[in-house]
């Protein structure tokens, strides 16, 4: 392979114009080094605030050397995709703790598969359009290997890492997938962009259960994403009554930063609600029985969770609402159905729930400040 840095730059170019074409907003290039992104990732897992993601704690070399991971690699060329629906509702669940609270980029069909699949075209493209290049090879992931993938997002430029650790873009915030192509083409490469969070501190005052614990640090076993998605046992009881209506993830620190009021929605109709997620009560919810959730949930990327672990987050979620002798009942109900990890959960629910039984129901003072954070950028930005 002897190509001119002329045909190099026209590859590179190439792949941005079939980016666009299939729906990406972005493609930037960066090279494989990881030196300081990786030692930090290392610092992360070794005090243990990965939790119990022990996948994190394999393959460190293929993170380090993403050579090693698909040999021959030279180049990452990192995509950008946009997920925010159109109408995201930003303030209707955060207003009323009756209505599930689902984090945005899961309201509609997964995004791995629908990734993956334009990648592996906009590649299948490369190769149909362009001259013959001896010896070209490539390698498609999205989310689905050990890939340091905000490193390489931010070495390329299509944004830098804020201090809730997601990559932000000045034009588009950080409501984005991203997706990288491994390659051994020494395409150009692109350059890394200002951090421009200055001494804004919204994501971190305003998440719920202060997991951000350092600017760029998130202890993940405090983290409502965590503790709703990745973990598999029982959500700890101090944290509990902090998480609210949050039944799948959490938006809190992207709707606190001020970048966020930039971000554009996504036209990708996969991506558009689904089963009435964006506006549902959590008690319609929680009269799924498995069946209807495994049905519901075909395509979705809540079905990973499993059943129980569904009803161990409605459960908490049912305990941090408005007491209702309905509510109650339908906790009691379902104890029929629950595993061994989910009755403590209901059990604390309803102790939640009989204990405030007088009390008026009314978000907490982070969540009323946040859904003013939000309107006060709506407002501005009408």
């Amino acid at each position: 392979m002897n190509l001119s840095p002329e045909q190099l730059a026209q590859v590179k170019q190439s792949i941005k114009e079939l980016a666009l074409e299939y729906g990406f907003q972005d493609a930037r290039v960066s090279d494989t080094d990881t030196s300081d992104y990786f030692q930090r990732f290392k610092s992360w897992v070794d005090d243990q605030f990965h939790g119990d993601m022990s996948f994190l704690e394999r393959n460190q070399e293929l993170r380090q050397f993403p050579e090693k991971l698909h040999p021959g690699t030279c180049r990452i060329i990192s995509f950008r995709y946009d997920y925010l629906p159109e109408d995201a509702g930003f303030t209707k669940p955060l207003k009323n703790d009756a209505l599930a609270n689902v984090s945005r980029y899961a309201l509609g069909r997964d995004y791995h598969k629908l990734m993956r699949k334009k990648l592996d075209k906009l590649c299948q493209n490369i190769t149909d359009k362009l001259p013959p290049i001896d010896g070209l090879d490539y390698r498609v992931f999205v989310d689905s290997a050990p890939v340091l993938e905000t490193s390489f997002a931010e070495k390329s430029g299509l944004g830098w890492k804020g201090k809730h650790t997601l990559i932000i873009n000045k034009s588009a915030g950080s409501w984005f997938f991203l997706g990288e192509i491994f390659i051994n083409l020494p395409l150009p490469t692109d350059a890394p962009v200002e951090d421009l969070c200055g001494s804004c501190n919204a994501c971190i005052k305003l998440c719920p259960t202060n997991a951000i614990i350092a600017p760029k640090t998130v202890d993940a076993t405090k983290c409502i994403s965590y503790l709703t998605i990745e973990n598999k046992g029982a959500i700890p009881e101090a944290l509990r009554s902090r998480m609210g209506n949050r039944i799948y993830g959490c938006d809190d620190c992207q709707l606190a930063c001020p970048w966020n009021r930039f971000a554009s929605t996504s036209q990708e109709n996969d991506f558009q609600p689904r089963n009435q997620l964006d506006n549902i009560p959590l008690l319609t919810l929680w009269q799924w029985d498995e069946s209807t959730f495994l049905e519901k949930f075909s395509g979705s990327p809540i079905r990973r969770i499993g059943y129980q672990n569904w009803l161990r987050n409605l459960a908490v979620a049912l305990g941090n609402g408005e007491y209702s002798q309905k509510a109650i009942q339908a906790l009691e109900n379902k104890k029929s159905e629950a595993n061994t990890m989910v009755l403590e959960h209901i059990d604390w629910a309803i102790h939640q729930l009989t204990t405030h039984k007088n009390a008026e129901s009314r978000p907490d003072k982070k969540t009323v400040k946040l859904i003013n954070c939000v309107e006060t950028m709506l407002t501005r930005d009408a």
